[in-house]
């Protein structure tokens, strides 16, 4: 993939971000913060890919256009699609988006409605489900082993070539603050932990984007059907943000919900940040156990780990 159609593919997947346009001041200086991010990493001038798109100086067309092979185009729908799906599931705004973006790509009609009722199964998979209705007997030990777990999984799919690899992590994150919050006795729908992730820094939409961005940049996505790029455990450009996110997330949530809910947002941030840091000593470590996860995974398995998890 050259310069160019990556250009274009990360172009589509910012219109993708805006296009309910309800994203608020805080998700925009996310988003921007990961163009700016992103752009140490390309040649690609991302901050002006923002602001172009921001400011509708480019069309969907014009964008699609420089997407010259049929596998280069069916990725750059699979990424739009989850974007749009990355905070739940698609808006009428967003549903038209993708409907125009299809018709641009010149993608078959029943091939883009598979691939999006895939990604809306994990968008909307319940966050209580029968497997994890255990969780409110887990002692401190089976806490602390389940996040592990989890940040181990969620770092395996972060080397997985797929588009829906991708994007079933942020469900997965969220499902795990479900288990811990139930351990101490809260009983937790979507939006509160929706709100506990954007508090504790996580943006679900902007932290699609990056691992999406960082796998795009390092030649590591791929269609689910196709074999456009790919190679298990690139790690150059899979930096353990999976693993680290939720390790970091699984420990603040213990910590959050073991104290009754007493955190501040500036106390909740802070944890966050530190057990960041501590998550990324030990990924290294880790990584083996990440690297053999992946290699027991595939793409078929992603839907039903999401909804059964």
């Amino acid at each position: 993939m050259n310069e160019q159609e990556q250009k274009s593919i990360l172009t589509l997947c910012l219109m993708a971000a805006f296009a309910d346009g309800a994203k608020h001041e805080g998700e925009r200086a996310e988003i921007k913060r990961i163009a700016e991010a992103l752009a140490s990493e390309a040649a690609i001038n991302l901050p002006g890919l923002y602001q172009d798109v921001l400011l509708k100086r480019i069309s969907v067309s014009t964008a699609a256009a420089a997407l010259s092979t049929p596998e280069a185009r069916q990725l750059a729908f699979e990424m739009a699609v989850c974007v749009c799906d990355a905070d739940g599931s698609q808006s009428a705004a967003e549903r038209d988006f993708l409907e125009t973006l299809r018709a641009a790509l010149g993608l078959d009609a029943g091939q883009a409605q598979d691939f999006t009722q895939q990604a809306e199964a994990i968008a909307a998979a319940p966050i209580a489900t029968a497997s994890n209705t255990h969780a409110s007997t887990m002692t401190r030990e089976e806490i602390d082993k389940s996040i592990i777990n989890a940040a181990i999984l969620n770092g395996a799919l972060e080397l997985l070539p797929e588009s829906l690899a991708t994007m079933a992590i942020i469900p997965l994150q969220m499902k795990l603050v479900y288990r811990i919050g139930k351990s101490y006795g809260f009983e937790l729908d979507r939006g509160h932990i929706k709100d506990f992730l954007a508090t504790a820094g996580v943006g679900l939409t902007s932290q699609y984007l990056e691992q999406a961005g960082r796998k795009l940049l390092g030649g590591l996505l791929r269609s689910v059907g196709g074999s456009l790029l790919g190679g298990l455990g690139k790690q150059a450009v899979s930096s353990g943000m999976s693993f680290a996110s939720t390790y970091a997330l699984g420990h603040v949530a213990r910590h959050y919900y073991s104290g009754g809910r007493t955190l501040t947002t500036d106390m909740l941030r802070t944890a966050f940040n530190d057990m960041l840091g501590e998550a990324r000593g030990l990924q290294t470590r880790y990584l083996p156990e990440m690297q053999a996860k992946a290699r027991t995974l595939d793409a078929k398995q992603i839907i039903s780990m999401v909804q059964q998890g």
